[in-house]
């Protein structure tokens, strides 16, 4: 469990810290991924990234268990993927921004096919936009995000959400197809020093 690496007491760290390298190394030597600073991978995430397909993780961000991921894929610093999620990058990639949290069961694929009737569905081309999420956003567990979405800062998707559009600074989306239900700034606990600074 991620969250539980940064809690470590120092002295449990050391050892943490050296096995962590370690797990990084490895998956550096097989794979064409680079890590930031104080990065957590459980080593039951599944990441792949051929050359040209590269996945890059900033500083202080953790990968769970039984994640699957296949770049390209950029993670911004201190983000956090929970257990389970599934992320295909196609040809143009996904982009999660800084602050931002992932939660278990997530699916995001940045590729689809075509559904042309006059040729098998293995036999459709691919195309593929990309999918960015910006700084700050929360993604409910088993939410699905399609290709070609944008996700901007600070929105909030909800629980087995099916994001099909792009999705407004700030928001909070649900359903099936998520539509906007909120908005972060309008919750009463929403902190005016915060609000004021972003």
């Amino acid at each position: 469990m991620p969250w539980l690496y940064y809690r470590l007491k120092p002295k449990h760290k050391l050892w943490a810290l050296a096995w962590q390298q370690q797990q990084q190394a490895e998956l550096m030597a097989l794979e064409t991924i680079q890590f930031g600073e104080d990065c957590f991978v459980a080593p039951e995430a599944n990441l792949f990234a051929e050359p040209g397909r590269q996945i890059t993780i900033g500083d202080r961000t953790a990968i769970a268990a039984d994640t699957f991921i296949h770049g390209p894929l950029t993670l911004g610093r201190n983000v956090g993927i929970n257990h389970g999620c599934s992320f295909d990058g196609g040809r143009h990639g996904i982009t999660i921004g800084d602050n931002s949290r992932i939660a278990s069961g997530v699916a995001i694929y940045a590729f689809n096919h075509g559904l042309a009737a006059n040729a098998l569905i293995d036999q459709q081309p691919v195309h593929s936009q990309g999918v960015v999420l910006g700084k700050d956003v929360w993604v409910g567990s088993r939410a699905c995000i399609r290709d070609g979405v944008e996700i901007a800062d600070h929105a909030v998707v909800g629980m087995g959400a099916v994001v099909t559009k792009d999705v407004p600074a700030y928001a909070i989306v649900a359903g099936n197809p998520a539509r906007i239900i909120g908005d972060r700034r309008d919750k009463p606990d929403a902190h005016p020093d915060y609000l004021a600074a972003n």
